[in-house]
């Protein structure tokens, strides 16, 4: 018997749980000071999170999806996203939203049940939220192939999670992708857990990088919870598929540090331990160390960034607030760019119970 293909998959880390380097930095932190940034998108993006879930629990938006303890992940990939670059992502990457432009306001409308949350005033040409598990995978195809085609020097970036790699879409997705060699790249953010199942119990797989591999392109691992490490890996196969190089897959490890949705109860599922441990991990404590142990970063411009970014959400969700409420057809109207005839039924006994305003006659 004869071996005819060997792989591997590279791992990488350059700040330990401590905030510690444990690897040289790369060229693109150019000195630690140039990191705070990528600290203060961080905490802004938590303090966002912290305002949805109490916008949900006092019944002013819909279930909302918690991106606490990704902030890493998001931060690093929008960073490094040009903007003339397609994000195509799931519920979970508000934070990555935001750093493309769109507006916290958009995203408290779209949480809300308004359409309008999705028509972004800044990256027009990025793609809505995409619920339907690992469906964005496919779109990523359609998207990367009409950038090869138009020969254009973008990038599509398709997030996911653990369990979307899972699902028959994700599969049929990278190999389309390999075959063709588009410019793609996937950045799978494994949080151990797809709702209540474990990754155990998900794939027998080592890695799910490996994946990849099977697609005919590379798959690497990187600590989800370093940035460093996160936008530097982004920032490589970025550039290797606007070189045409083709597609990469990038697994950040990191930990759902709250429930699945704001619908859910993690505790019944996760060990308490566990969770604590997670905590030891997350990705703003352990950039704020660094920063602290370079002094570059003090208690009072903790203290004056956490003031900002409360204020930032506060206006946010007043404007939301404020907002008009939307007419209630508004549903058909943005689901087809021309009415499909199944639905004029539908829209005609709505239309008949809204006032001339638009709104419902019978809240």
């Amino acid at each position: 018997m004869s071996t005819t293909a060997k792989f591997q998959v590279e791992y990488q880390q350059f700040l330990d749980p401590l905030g510690k380097l444990v690897a040289p930095l790369p060229a693109f932190v150019e000195n630690p000071a140039s990191l705070i940034p990528f600290y203060k998108s961080m905490v802004q993006i938590r303090a966002y999170d912290s305002k949805a879930i109490a916008l949900q629990r006092t019944g002013q938006i819909g279930t909302f999806a918690s991106l606490l303890g990704k902030e890493a992940i998001d931060v690093g990939v929008g960073a490094a996203m040009a903007k003339d670059d397609v994000l195509l992502c799931t519920y979970r990457e508000n934070g990555v939203q935001i750093m493309r432009g769109v507006t916290m306001c958009e995203l408290f409308l779209y949480w809300g049940g308004d359409e309008r949350g999705s028509d972004f005033a800044g990256p027009r040409h990025d793609f809505p939220t995409c619920v339907t598990i690992a469906s964005q995978c496919l779109h990523a195809v359609g998207v990367g192939y009409a950038i090869k085609l138009r020969k254009q020097p973008r990038v599509a970036v398709c997030m996911l999670g653990d369990g979307a790699t899972s699902k028959g879409d994700f599969y049929e997705g990278i190999n389309a992708t390999g075959t063709w060699r588009l410019p793609v790249v996937f950045v799978v953010t494994n949080n151990q857990w797809a709702i209540s199942v474990p990754l155990k119990m998900q794939t027998a797989a080592q890695t799910l990088a490996q994946k990849a591999i099977a697609a005919g392109f590379d798959g690497q691992q990187v600590d989800g919870n370093d940035v460093i490490a996160v936008h530097h890996a982004v920032r490589e196969a970025l550039a290797k598929a606007r070189a045409g190089g083709g597609p990469t897959l990038i697994e950040a490890l990191t930990y759902r540090l709250g429930d699945h949705t704001t619908a859910d109860d993690a505790s019944r599922y996760r060990p308490a331990e566990e969770v604590a441990e997670a905590w030891k991990r997350e990705p703003v404590l352990r950039l704020r160390n660094f920063l602290l142990n370079s002094q570059v970063w003090d208690k009072a411009q903790e203290d004056e960034l956490l003031k900002q970014c409360n204020e930032n959400v506060q206006s946010a969700a007043q404007a939301y607030l404020d907002t008009p409420v939307a007419a209630v057809n508004q549903m058909f109207d943005r689901l087809y760019a021309t009415p499909a005839p199944a639905y004029a039924a539908q829209r005609a006994t709505i239309l008949a119970s809204v006032s001339d305003d638009g709104t419902d006659r019978t809240r």
